[in-house]
């Protein structure tokens, strides 16, 4: 069984007991959580789909960590100027543990 949910603007595919790394929420550490922006359930042939969301459907996971992604470097360059601009970024994130699927 797994789902399609949708967090920080981005979707995930996920199964219980995976991990995934979402855009960072504002949870604690250790603490449990649910997403109730379901988009689609599948298990086996049985397949539901929401219209945008599933109607009573839920994922529960638990914050196992806060963290920061590695590094993307961007330039930005100019031939015969003598311009060249370079700029680093790390993404925060939070890694969630999927506990369970709710179809409600």
């Amino acid at each position: 069984m797994y789902a399609v949910i949708q967090t920080g603007g981005k979707q995930y595919r996920v199964a219980e007991g995976d991990t995934v790394k979402v855009e960072k929420l504002a949870a604690e550490t250790g603490s449990s959580i649910r997403l109730n922006e379901i988009l689609m359930v599948a298990d086996g042939a049985d397949v539901r789909l929401g219209t945008p969301y599933l109607a009573g459907g839920s994922v529960d996971a638990m914050v196992e960590r806060h963290g920061r992604a590695s590094k993307v470097m961007t330039t930005k360059f100019r031939r015969r100027k003598h311009y060249m601009k370079r700029q680093g970024h790390r993404q925060w994130f939070t890694a969630l543990k999927i506990t369970a699927i709710n179809l409600g």
